[in-house]
């Protein structure tokens, strides 16, 4: 897709200026001066964004789990996840000047259904910033879309034509993932492992709260699960994955993250179904018969919720029943306040809604006195409307949310297809793998919304791009990771 600029690196004026560069941070640093070594960073990503810029997307997958908020440094007028953010704008930038220039770019990623979907998403998000009714805040919404997925999704398509590059890139997250649980759990353990308000913000300043936290592991426990199961894998290789497996499952638990747990759940089912090769036609029937014993019992079933009053615990069992705490749950109420202020916005503006972004500084007046929660706010600044489709719905009207979907409907159905296709036994564990993940996410995106943050859009749009790379060139018997 995009054709990188080669050099000799043996040539010894590299040595000789990294040499120089080593010696003069060790006397600066002696000597008080630490900015020196700011600098030098600098200059070598410069060289790297020059002449090794496939380079920084690696640099992107590790620092996105190590990444802080800008905002916790300097009070500007907008945030950025640094350093990761600020790789992808470079990256980004210097992916559309090789396109303007000609770079070689391949065509048939473009024709793939992930990828026409995706930029039907875009132009419509374009369309929708300029007819925003806050456009300033809506283009710089896109701006970070685009960010999130030149480099993270199309860039990835060229990264992975090698195949072993796919694997390269789940490690890399995996690892920096790794480190952010280790820091949570041991600072965690300073306010006592099962302390469940601790468990909100203990992952601070990597994640913003549990819920984003939590999502990013179930993304990653069905890659672990398939790395376990590979096959003509030693003991060498099987026994450090299931070490990290058990550990990443022990995060999850503590994040106490309600809506992880389900959509990683449900996710597994749907996996297991895939596996199993059951028919359409039967689930959709199954589907029929539960959807019609809800609408016939629905008025016995609200009953029920509305007498669950298991507030969220610290006892793993209660904290499950909570989930269905409809009448005295804070966190579950203020949902359902800000869903129900979602309806209301997307009424008024049907077809172009409010503009991407702008359901934070616009949803307050939508807010009905009967749906507030002790959580809720007058100003409306409490966040986002906890739902990726109720957010495309209101910011971007229902052609939006159409948009959104036909993306949700290519990935799951190129994956499926794909799986079904392929031969070669690692491969289908690895397509079957990513595909659950990206369920995880999808199932947890009635819930919460964090493709607007590096966390999510960098695992969701590789992964993404990993099911359209396999479905372009579908590996057969005789394939290998380090193709």
């Amino acid at each position: 897709m995009f054709k990188n600029i080669q050099i000799e690196t043996g040539n010894k004026w590299f040595y000789i200026v990294s040499a120089i560069f080593i010696g003069l941070n060790a006397y600066f640093l002696l000597n008080g001066f630490e900015y020196f070594a700011f600098i030098s960073l600098i200059v070598v990503f410069a060289w790297f964004a020059l002449f090794a810029y496939d380079q920084i997307y690696y640099f992107i997958i590790i620092f996105t789990p190590l990444s802080v908020p800008l905002s916790d440094f300097y009070q500007l007028p907008f945030d950025l996840s640094i350093p990761a953010e600020v790789m992808m704008i470079v990256l980004t930038g210097i992916l559309f000047i090789n396109f303007i220039f000609g770079k070689s770019f391949n065509k048939v990623y473009l024709q793939n259904p992930i990828s026409i979907s995706i930029i039907i998403y875009l132009i419509w998000m374009f369309y929708t910033s300029i007819t925003s009714t806050m456009p300033a805040v809506s283009i710089k919404f896109f701006l970070a879309k685009i960010w999130f997925i030149v480099p993270m999704y199309f860039f990835s398509m060229q990264i992975f034509q090698k195949h072993r590059n796919i694997f390269k890139t789940l490690w890399l997250y995996i690892i920096p993932l790794l480190l952010v649980i280790f820091y949570t759990i041991n600072h965690h353990l300073s306010y006592g492992l099962f302390d469940k308000q601790a468990s909100h913000w203990v992952m601070s300043p990597f994640y913003n709260d549990h819920t984003s936290y939590g999502a990013m592991i179930s993304m990653y426990l069905p890659i672990l699960l398939g790395f376990l199961l590979f096959d003509k894998k030693d003991l060498l290789y099987k026994i450090p994955v299931l070490i990290l497996l058990v550990i990443f499952s022990i995060a999850l638990v503590l994040s106490y993250s309600r809506a992880a747990w389900i959509s990683l759940a449900l996710a597994l089912i749907l996996g297991l179904i895939i596996y199993l090769k059951i028919k359409f036609r039967y689930l959709l029937i199954t589907g029929m018969a539960i959807f019609s014993i809800i609408y016939i019992y629905r008025f016995e079933i609200i009953d029920r919720l509305e007498k669950n009053r298991q507030d969220s615990s610290a006892e793993l069992s209660e904290h499950i029943r909570s989930v269905t705490n409809i009448a005295t749950d804070a966190s579950n109420l203020e949902r359902l306040n800000r869903w129900n202020s979602a309806f209301r916005m997307f009424k008024e503006k049907p077809v172009l809604g409010w503009g991407p972004g702008t359901y934070m500084f616009q949803y307050a007046p939508f807010q009905m006195a009967r749906d507030k929660t002790i959580i809720s706010t007058n100003f409306g600044d409490g966040g986002t409307a906890h739902s990726e489709y109720l957010s495309a719905l209101t910011d971007s009207g229902i052609p939006g949310l159409i948009s959104f979907l036909l993306i949700v409907f290519f990935i799951i159905k190129s994956g499926i297809a794909t799986y079904h296709q392929t031969k070669e036994k690692n491969y289908k564990i690895l397509i079957w793998s990513v595909l659950v993940g990206l369920m995880s996410y999808l199932i947890h995106g009635f819930l919460n919304n964090f493709l607007d943050t590096d966390k999510a859009s960098v695992p969701f749009w590789t992964f993404a791009a990993i099911i359209s790379v396999l479905q372009t060139k579908n590996p057969q018997p005789g394939g290998a990771e380090d193709k």
